[in-house]
């Protein structure tokens, strides 16, 4: 029986090992050649090259490539599984060494830095539980600087309702904002219909929020 302490989603970690363990990188659902999306959402917030930013649930996405070759200098990608964040290493190669590394449940991170942007594209929608969903709030709060940003990509409300083997939920922009509470403040929305390696299509929501002094 599990500790009255323990969360449930995103789903213990030894399930996103075994998810990293048996995929390629480049065939989960997920994969996109270019986040476009984030990238063009980076922009609008105009945070600048020397900005910190962490990715949540970055596993091996290529967004940390892309950002090294924009010339960001201080990135950090978390996730909770020591398999995908091996996958990202590999991918970097020796850039790898410019990038810091954290292997935590997001839901349970006491950050001992703060960061100018929060990026999470698809951890957020595996918070089915409120809280679960309670404690991610409390580390995003403890991790965003005065100002700082926040891309929340999310499925939209024709996404998925299961993704990996787990339940999802499905969000607005005004769910995410209510998720995010006063604090938080809207900038750029938009929606965006991601094609999967395997040919099938899901609805993302992104979101860009600021954060309110």
């Amino acid at each position: 029986m599990p500790d009255e302490g323990d969360l449930r989603a995103p789903g213990p970690r030894d399930h996103w090992d075994e998810v990293w363990d048996r995929a390629d990188p480049d065939r989960v659902s997920w994969f996109e050649q270019r986040p476009e999306v984030s990238l063009r959402l980076i922009e609008t917030s105009g945070v600048g090259r020397e900005a910190a930013v962490i990715d949540v649930g970055g596993g091996s996405s290529l967004f940390t490539r892309q950002l090294l070759e924009a010339g960001f200098q201080d990135l950090t990608v978390l996730d909770i599984s020591s398999s995908g964040l091996a996958a990202a290493r590999q991918r970097l190669g020796p850039r790898a060494s410019e990038v810091e590394w954290v292997e935590a449940d997001v839901r349970r991170l006491e950050p001992s830095r703060t960061w100018d942007l929060w990026h999470d594209r698809a951890v957020f929608h595996f918070l089915t539980e409120a809280e679960d969903r309670a404690a991610y709030r409390q580390a995003l709060n403890g991790a965003v600087n005065p100002q700082g940003h926040v891309i929340l990509a999310t499925f939209g409300p024709e996404g998925p309702t299961r993704c990996s083997g787990l339940d999802v939920r499905r969000y607005s922009e005004d769910g995410l904002s209510e998720e995010l509470g006063p604090g938080f403040s809207l900038s750029d929305s938009c929606l965006e219909l991601h094609t999967t390696p395997g040919g099938t299509t899901q609805q993302f929501l992104y979101t860009l929020f600021r954060r309110l002094v």
